[in-house]
């Protein structure tokens, strides 16, 4: 993924230094919509693009190479589930998705496709801005710092690797999108520490407090759709915590009845 090009000193009008010469490309086919995200991408900053269907954004995306694409569900052509896969096999690139629909199960597909967050419409503009910057925020650091004191980290039989940025379980690696892996890793740095919502929108997005905490439960649920639902725990009423996964029984071997082996998937 190529990273935000660097900052400079100078603020924007919310307060916050945007990544200089940053872009984002903004797929909307309700052209008032866009038009409106567009100019308050500019406003804080950015250079934004505007595509209105999914094979426009795709094409787009091929010629500007964004940094960021801004990218709405319901699009003519091709919707934006498709969108997402085809431009993540050109290369990385973070995601943020507009949505109409507030199912679970929707948002929870969008991640599966490389999605790193959403925001479900009626939405502010400030508030998708400052998810765009949190999330650029967040490329920005994992492609410059050196992943902690632990670059490895292996629990039972799942491993954790945050140079490669690359996650296995029983040998078999597991595609995981930034934001993904970024929530394994902050899990794994203090596995036996059970993680509030509010942290984890702090440590993982950068997020204010109180903004957007559903947002945690959807990743974790996309999370442990990849890697195993034994893989992260929930402590009801306080948040989440990393487990430790047990290995794949052999062939044949028997592994207890069902029960014992059920995990706690409760968001």
């Amino acid at each position: 993924m190529t990273p935000p090009k660097p900052r400079d000193a100078t603020t924007s009008p919310s307060g916050a230094a945007p990544p200089k010469g940053a872009t984002v490309l903004v797929v909307e086919d309700e052209t008032a919509i866009a038009a409106a995200v567009a100019a308050r991408l500019r406003s804080e900053g950015y250079t934004a693009e505007v595509a209105h269907d999914g094979p426009t954004a795709v094409a787009r995306c091929e010629e500007m190479v964004p940094d960021l694409v801004v990218l709405d569900l319901m699009l003519p052509g091709i919707d934006g589930l498709e969108v997402c896969r085809r431009i993540q096999a050109q290369r990385p690139v973070p995601v943020l998705m507009l949505t109409a629909k507030d199912s679970e199960t929707d948002k929870i597909v969008g991640l599966g496709v490389g999605a790193d967050d959403y925001v479900t419409k009626p939405f502010s503009t400030r508030e998708l801005v400052a998810r765009v910057g949190a999330i650029l925020r967040r490329v920005e650091r994992s492609a410059t710092d050196g992943g902690g004191p632990e670059p490895r980290v292996r629990i039972g039989a799942l491993e954790l690797d945050r140079e490669s940025r690359r996650v296995h379980r029983d040998g078999t690696e597991i595609h995981l999108t930034p934001t993904e892996f970024d929530l394994l890793a902050v899990l794994a740095e203090r596995p036996e520490r059970v993680y509030s919502r509010r942290e984890l929108l702090a440590d993982v997005w950068g997020y204010p407090e109180g903004t957007g905490e559903r947002t945690v439960d959807s990743h974790v649920r996309a999370l442990r759709a990849k890697v195993g639902a034994d893989v992260v725990r929930t402590v009801h009423g306080v948040g989440y915590a990393l487990a430790e996964p047990e290995p794949e029984p052999e062939p044949g071997s028997g592994s207890g009845s069902e029960d014992d082996a059920t995990p706690d998937v409760a968001p």
